[in-house]
């Protein structure tokens, strides 16, 4: 975990669907505004050529401030769209293949629900960081949830660091500050028409 004198680091996630002619200036305002780690393009479609003109498009954006930008789950675009990484969605199933792929250089993340297990195994496998969610009940999930007590002991226990995405709100916000690495968000910014402000009100909810 972070040392306790320091606030998570900021991970965002793309909406599943965005127009390539305005998002990219939705991206830039955020990353402007204040400090971000990590961009996830992790947009539904599987078409290739739509997601080749997506990370060409953000890629412009997130290099330009030298920060990382990887894929979600594309394993075999990274490298042809000069990416920092993948995040997989299918826990720690294809990690150790995946790093193999990639090599030591890339980042590689996975996304283990709300499964200690599966995230123990994601970072012996080689991953960088593992992530955690939905921290709150959605309408589209499955029922679970990756609770306090999750992020609580892990902090404790596990030093790969760890994100906490999904469904955040301020008030989660406050009560994960002290445990998480990075908190990864999206759909919370992406849905409002100021994402730089709402980013930021967030934030706010760090300190």
């Amino acid at each position: 975990m972070t040392e306790a004198a320091e606030l998570p680091q900021l991970y965002l996630i793309t909406p599943p669907e965005f127009e390539l002619s305005t998002f990219p200036d939705r991206l830039a305002k955020c990353l402007d505004a204040t400090e971000i780690a990590c961009v996830r393009l992790s947009l539904a479609t599987r078409d290739e050529d739509r997601l080749s003109r997506a990370a060409d498009a953000l890629r412009e954006v997130t290099h330009e401030r030298d920060i990382a930008l990887v894929i979600d789950s594309h394993m075999m675009m990274v490298e042809r769209l000069g990416l920092d990484g993948v995040h997989l969605m299918d826990g720690s199933r294809n990690v150790k293949k995946v790093r193999k792929e990639l090599g030591d250089d890339a980042i590689v993340g996975a996304y283990c629900r709300a499964s200690r297990h599966d995230g123990m195994t994601a970072g012996e496998l080689g991953a960088d960081y593992v992530s955690f969610g939905p921290v709150n009940l959605t309408a589209l999930g499955t029922g679970e949830k990756a609770d306090l007590e999750l992020f609580e002991w892990w902090s404790m226990m596990i030093e790969i660091p760890m994100v906490a995405e999904g469904a955040l709100d301020e008030d989660t916000i406050r009560q994960i500050t002290p445990y998480a690495d990075f908190f990864g968000i999206g759909d919370e910014i992406w849905k409002e028409d100021d994402a730089a402000a709402a980013l930021l009100r967030l934030k706010g909810a760090m300190s």
